[in-house]
């Protein structure tokens, strides 16, 4: 057998829905069509070719939303990649139709630690090898409980804590395939581009890890890291890119001889359109469209939220929204719920679906100022500015609060014009995924504020207090206005 083999890799994660390309400077950016037409091209110029997701193909498009995800399985189906892991949106729509998409998948999904915790039963395959041109490439698939946060209001499902547990997973079935003659091992991650790197020091170089290949930080890289021997890539966010390996494969020591690695923009100068899945999503697009074009209202100007680690326009607005509907002293709303980057100037149904595609129960809780500050400093902690996947929150108008990251103290901290009480009791509206992992977010046992107040339900879903107050609102509108100001 030939010694020295090429095998290009492409990988994608985190499309979330992203079907539909958008014409910007005469091309069109993005799209499952032209992301499939870049993969069959790119096959048929190398047969020796494989196509990999690293999880988060569900939610952030309402076509996703609408049909609970069986139109994203059959959207990829039809994209036809080689191997799948999940991520944590996979899990968002129950056990059991996790399951049940999982059926409905034609190609294999992959995960070695995501359990039925009694009887302790693996829900997937831990691992899959794949043939290709003599070579025996495996793929792991990992996840861990720090992203899987809807684990915590489930007591059927778990998952391996951390990375250190993952590793040792990864251990377990390398060890178990020695004999196999493995040529190429790539883990299937979704954790986050940081523990990617803390994963791949924690690997034996005897197992043979050679990539991994992840998701979750939608981290858009220049290069590959390489920690302990293994490279490390992703493939940021949505369909705009994908990421590609083209590698030179040493059968006879197993490992990598040669290795380049790109990311490539999906627009039409570099990808053909697959007609076929174009007609597939439209025919899900124009029954989203019959239902969801309804005009709730207009802004003055296109409002935007350009990350989710400051104050933006469209934080403002929602967490106003349902201030004045709810009747709460602060409103805490997790900016990473909300999916769009701009909306406007007419706003419909369907914007607020896809700005706000995870519909929560608010719950009401109370507590002291000093807790509430508290909450607040490890919000903004070193972590949240360093690229990693930490929880951030938009607030309610009552707060001002200006924070210096160097000195570690607050210059500023008022609520409703005043500064703040700590031993005043406020009402406090989060949402439900947010008071289910309410210690971890928060660094603060909940168990401290259920004594200060009883913590009730103030609405069974978020999106429809948003909807009744947009449809009845005379020309919202929003800007920032200094409601979380950081010195760095």
């Amino acid at each position: 057998m030939e010694r020295y083999k090429k095998l290009t890799i492409l990988h994608s994660n985190d499309m979330h829905g992203d079907f539909l390309g958008e014409d910007t400077d005469n091309k069109t950016v993005g799209g499952v069509s032209m992301l499939s037409g870049y993969v069959s091209k790119t096959k048929a110029e190398n047969c020796n070719t494989l196509y990999c997701i690293a999880g988060d193909m569900l939610q952030g498009s309402l076509i996703d939303t609408e049909f609970r995800g069986l139109s994203t399985i059959e959207i990829m189906n039809r994209l036809n990649p080689d191997i799948v892991s999940l991520g944590n949106h996979e899990i968002d729509y129950g056990l059991g139709h996790l399951l049940l998409l999982e059926r409905c998948a034609k190609f294999p999904i992959v995960n070695a630690n995501l359990f039925i915790k009694s009887p302790y039963t693996r829900l997937f395959e831990p691992h899959r090898i794949i043939y290709v041109d003599g070579m025996k490439i495996m793929f792991i698939g990992i996840i861990t409980s720090e992203v899987l946060s809807p684990l915590k209001q489930d007591t059927v499902l778990g998952s391996l804590v951390d990375v250190e547990d993952a590793s040792k997973e990864v251990g377990k079935i390398c060890n178990a395939y020695r004999t196999t003659d493995i040529d190429l091992t790539v883990l299937l991650t979704h954790i986050g581009f940081e523990e990617d790197k803390r994963l791949a020091e924690l690997l034996d170089p005897d197992w043979g890890v050679d990539l991994i290949i992840g998701g979750h930080s939608h981290t858009i890289l220049e290069k590959p890291a390489e920690v302990n021997g293994v490279l490390i890539a992703q493939a940021g966010v949505g369909t705009d890119q994908i990421g590609r390996f083209d590698l030179v494969v040493d059968t006879d020591t197993n490992a990598v001889s040669e290795c380049k690695w790109e990311l490539i923009p999906i627009d039409s100068a570099h990808c053909p359109r697959d007609l076929e899945m174009e007609d597939a999503i439209l025919h899900y697009k124009d029954k989203v469209d019959a239902k969801y074009d309804r005009i709730l209202c207009k802004f003055p100007c296109v409002l935007t939220h350009p990350s989710r680690y400051m104050e933006t326009e469209l934080g403002n607005l929602l967490c106003d929204a349902m201030n004045e509907c709810l009747n709460l002293d602060i409103v805490m709303l997790g900016s990473g719920s909300i999916r769009k980057k701009a909306v406007g100037p007419v706003f419909t149904r369907r914007d607020l679906l896809e700005l706000m595609p995870y519909d929560d129960k608010i719950f009401r809780l109370k507590v002291t100022g000093r807790q509430f500050k508290h909450m607040y400093t490890f919000m903004v902690r070193d972590e949240a500015f360093e690229g990693d996947h930490t929880e951030f929150y938009q607030f309610s108008k009552a707060v001002r609060v200006t924070y210096d990251l160097k000195l570690r103290e607050f210059l500023r901290f008022d609520l409703n014009g005043a500064t703040i009480d700590e031993d005043a009791i406020y009402t406090v509206g989060i949402q439900s995924f947010h008071h289910a992992n309410f210690d971890d977010f928060f660094n603060l046992p909940l168990a401290e504020v259920e004594k200060i107040g009883k913590i009730v339900v103030v609405s069974t879903s978020l999106v429809d207090v948003l909807e009744e107050y947009f449809a009845n609102a005379k020309n919202p509108e929003a800007s920032v206005e200094g409601r979380l100001e950081v010195i760095k």
